[in-house]
């Protein structure tokens, strides 16, 4: 595409920034290596400052093919405060990789060259490598806490398919939000045959939202692994080499040796779909058994919604008036305890200090619903029960 002279003169501004914050960011992983005294970390922090400089390179041979005249590019200034200790440093780099990848954000929607595109992409791709660098910290454990993180993502990235959590939410949610209902209701008029409508169309609605809820969102999850999948595949195609430097290095910040690093990022990359299997899982926490079944979500996120709308309804079945309402906001706090003892399966809290929170919140749910309920039969002089 042609552009005039204003507009090639914009961009060349463009490209000197960005030149600029590449040498901004290799200059800061270099004066950190220079201060690392573990020879692992100073080896890892020295190969990603080369990883920056190799990106500042790039924008220089974009200017050469523009005219600029590149030897008047003059490097910036990057110093570290002597008493700045290493978390500091690594809080610094960390700062100015986010604030790169901002910028580059913004460049996506003013460039059009697709030349240029291509090298944002490139450059996205090695920035992603980039992001764990926690392991850097810590003189020992460091394989333990990446892999502890890449756990924790991927129960993250497959808690929609995860049919115990789906079943324990779907049941908190349709307990608390039809508890909410009735007790409303109640505090409106005493006519139990209305409060148990009120709650059964309540529980209806409840369960259809749950449902839909749940299978729009493990689709658009197992989207998002498809897309990333699907990239990366063209990354691994498009430059091989590149996407084999980047494993080796991610086994590096594992604790793996440079030439231990090179022999398994390797053989890794001799099986193409072990590879892509392999930078998936290490650069974004999930693989293919992360993909969840949006149906199987959608009907144990429904059911258990269910389940837990129709709960509280339970008295309204066989006895009315005064102890129905009595007995629902028993059964609701009974089962709000028991639904907040569940949920310790699946996270660290244990059953009773979660079951007595769930049980403060049915208290408060169902308190204020009632006062807001009678507020409202006051207002508007329809209250029957006194």
């Amino acid at each position: 595409m042609e552009i005039d002279g204003k507009q090639q003169n914009y961009l060349k501004k463009t490209l000197v920034e960005s030149w600029r914050k590449e040498i901004e960011a290799a200059k800061l992983y270099q004066l950190t290596a220079q201060r690392e005294h573990d020879p692992k970390r100073k080896e890892i922090l020295l190969k990603l400052a080369e990883v920056e400089f190799r990106h500042a390179q790039t924008w220089v041979d974009k200017l050469k093919e523009l005219e600029y005249p590149t030897e008047s590019l003059v490097e910036p200034e990057v110093e570290l405060p002597k008493n700045m200790n290493t978390v500091q440093m690594m809080k610094r780099i960390d700062e100015v990789e986010h604030n790169n990848m901002t910028w580059y954000s913004s460049l996506r929607n003013v460039i059009e060259d697709d030349n240029l595109i291509a090298i944002l992409d490139q450059i996205d791709a090695d920035e992603a490598a980039h992001q764990d660098m926690e392991s850097l910290l810590e003189h020992s454990g460091g394989a333990e806490k990446r892999l502890d993180k890449m756990w924790k993502s991927e129960r993250h990235a497959s808690g929609s398919s995860d049919w115990v959590g789906d079943a324990i939410y779907g049941v908190n949610d349709g307990l608390g939000a039809i508890f909410g209902i009735i007790s409303g209701v109640a505090g409106f008029t005493s006519n139990t045959h209305t409060v148990l409508i009120s709650g059964f169309f309540g529980a209806l609605a409840s369960t259809l939202s749950m449902g839909a809820g749940a299978w729009l969102a493990t689709k658009s999850e197992n989207e998002v692994m498809q897309t990333t999948q699907a990239q990366e595949r063209r990354e691994i195609q498009n430059d091989p080499e590149h996407e084999v430097e980047e494993l080796a290095l991610l086994y590096q910040l594992k604790g793996f040796s440079p030439e231990e690093s090179a022999r398994i990022a390797d053989q890794i990359a001799t099986d193409e779909d072990q590879f892509l299997k392999t930078m998936v899982q290490e650069e974004f926490g999930f693989h293919e058994a992360s993909l969840g079944s949006p149906w199987r979500s959608a009907i144990f996120g429904a059911l258990s919604t269910l389940v837990g709308g129709l709960i509280p309804l339970i008295p309204f079945f066989f006895i009315g008036g005064i102890p129905a309402l009595i007995a629902a906001a028993v059964v609701s706090i009974l089962a709000h305890f028991a639904v907040g003892a569940a949920k310790s399966l699946i996270t660290t809290r244990s059953w009773f200090t979660s079951g007595l929170e769930m049980t403060a919140v049915g208290f408060i749910v169902g308190i204020a619903s009632y006062g807001l309920g009678w507020v409202g039969a006051v207002l508007f002089g329809t209250h029957l029960g006194g």
